[in-house]
């Protein structure tokens, strides 16, 4: 398995966001990373609409969300991919998960889970409660209302970001065997993502911090289905003053176009890089100039 640039000296990057709402500062600071990156290495830049949960999603806030990475001058590489669109290929991704051995049937409800969490206590693990496996050695029938679970392997794997170091999880103890596919039908963020970062060939995965739990399991799927992994780089995440992350669950504002350059300089500030413009004379696109400079002095090797 490879990672990182392909051997043809190409990178590809992305910014993924989901649209359930607009960009607010804290997706900025992810958006504005990831191209920078992109850019610094000489290298392509994606963006990739995760609507993969319909119910989650608003299809007006898609083209509010391309109109703010326009307006903040981070234009994107070819066409936008949707995640929506894609489902045959997820499908595919499972019947192959399936005939390795790797995917089974899931009957248990909401209301099991909460009963034996309950009785039993629960470990939260990475991405939630830590499934206890109740219908890993059982047969479900394909007619009864049933989810797909990924099983996981039982040892501890280790990713290597670029920024934190290695992130070391075991599988089996501190994320489980997640839902790949929901009972109701909706086709899970990892197996999409996974899916999807291979066959658009991205070599750099760069996003928030609050991701970076994901990446042995994002591995683990990725080398189940013998496909490479890119390389990953977590950012920092802004919280607000309560101390939360901002979000759109937690209401953060949407950013306002008209404060484009403000935003670009305190999602850059929020990077690390410098955001001084004293005379207030600077472009977007001389800004933009200086930190990709920045960025490549940092963070990419002999840059």
């Amino acid at each position: 398995m490879t990672s990182g640039v392909d051997s043809k000296g190409n990178y590809h990057g992305r910014f993924a966001p989901t649209p359930s709402g607009p960009l607010h500062a804290g997706s900025m600071v992810a958006a504005l990373g990831s191209f920078l990156d992109a850019r610094a290495h000489g290298g392509r830049w994606s963006v990739r609409i995760d609507d993969t949960d319909q119910a989650r999603c608003r299809p007006e806030t898609v083209d509010e969300i391309l109109s703010q990475l326009r307006a903040h001058h981070l234009l994107h590489d070819g066409d936008v991919v949707y995640q929506s669109r894609r489902t045959v290929r997820y499908e595919g991704a499972l019947a192959e998960l399936e005939a390795r051995g790797r995917l089974y049937r899931c009957r248990c409800t909401r209301a099991r889970l909460r009963d034996w969490a309950r009785a039993q206590g629960q470990t939260i693990g990475a991405i939630g409660p830590v499934y206890p496996g109740f219908c890993r050695a059982e047969t479900v029938s394909s007619e009864e209302r049933h989810a797909l679970r990924f099983s996981v392997t039982a040892h501890e794997r280790s990713v290597i970001d670029r920024r934190l170091g290695s992130i070391r999880q075991n599988m089996a103890a501190e994320v489980g065997d997640p839902v790949l596919r929901r009972a109701d039908g909706p086709i899970a963020y990892h197996l999409a993502n996974v899916v999807d970062d291979a066959e658009m060939a991205i070599t750099h995965v760069v996003r928030g911090e609050d991701l970076a739990e994901l990446s042995p399991l994002h591995v683990e799927l990725t080398e189940a289905l013998g496909l490479a992994s890119p390389a990953y780089m977590h950012l920092p995440v802004l919280v607000g003053p309560d101390g939360r992350k901002l979000s759109k669950t937690n209401h953060a504002p949407a950013l306002e176009n008209r404060r484009a350059k403000e935003n670009l300089k305190e999602a850059a500030a929020a990077l690390g890089l410098e955001s001084d413009d004293p005379a207030g004379r600077a472009t977007i696109a001389q800004l933009l100039e200086r930190w990709i400079g920045e960025w490549r002095a940092r963070h990419v090797p002999g840059g």
